[in-house]
């Protein structure tokens, strides 16, 4: 995170972020005596945290929700994958900043769900099992696939172990295909 001193904004536009997240968090506080909402149990706290994962990632990184990043995020493909930049000045730099992390999209996502568990606990028994595993297949994805990597690396390298390079070669000085047959002892071959 560049400091604000190298950025198009003011401070004030980052308090003006906290206060609205700080008066959002008053009012669910407010809302949620007034309607005598059950409190958050602590076995809750690991769906909230896979809801609030998905819920984020969605916001900050994935295609679907480009259009919430579009008026303040420039997206481009870079070397390393897709560049996000926040863009204008000011207010609205600041939150093409929030937009383009996932831990700041996290802080909002997770007020958000919280409210929706408090003041509309049944909708949120729909919702929050939903981003749950969503963010669960989303790593069980990332897991799988950085396993299938590993393995086709091993098998890469236990291929090249199994066969040295003087072993490679034939009679004649060159090389056998790999998935070509070598010829019988006896000169024919094997589709002989």
């Amino acid at each position: 995170m560049d400091p604000v001193s190298t950025t198009p904004t003011k401070p004030i536009d980052y308090a003006t972020l906290s206060a609205g997240y700080g008066t959002l968090l008053g009012a669910l506080v407010v809302a949620s005596r007034a309607k005598e909402a059950e409190p958050v149990r602590p076995g809750e706290l690991p769906v909230l945290g896979l809801a609030t994962f998905a819920l984020a990632k969605l916001v900050a990184k994935e295609k679907v929700d480009s259009w919430v990043r579009e008026p303040f995020v420039e997206e481009r493909v870079g070397r390393d994958g897709i560049e996000r930049r926040p863009k204008g000045r000011r207010l609205r730099y600041a939150v093409g900043e929030l937009l383009s992390c996932t831990r700041c999209v996290g802080s909002w996502s997770a007020l958000g769900l919280v409210g929706l568990r408090l003041l509309r606990p049944r909708e949120a028994q729909v919702v929050l099992p939903v981003l749950a595993l969503a963010a669960a297949n989303d790593w069980l994805q990332s897991g799988f696939t950085t396993l299938c990597a590993g393995a086709d690396l091993a098998q890469q390298q236990a291929q090249a172990q199994a066969l040295p390079p003087d072993e490679d070669d034939d009679e004649e000085g060159g090389t056998i295909a790999r998935f070509q047959r070598p010829p019988r002892p006896n000169g024919t071959s094997r589709d002989d």
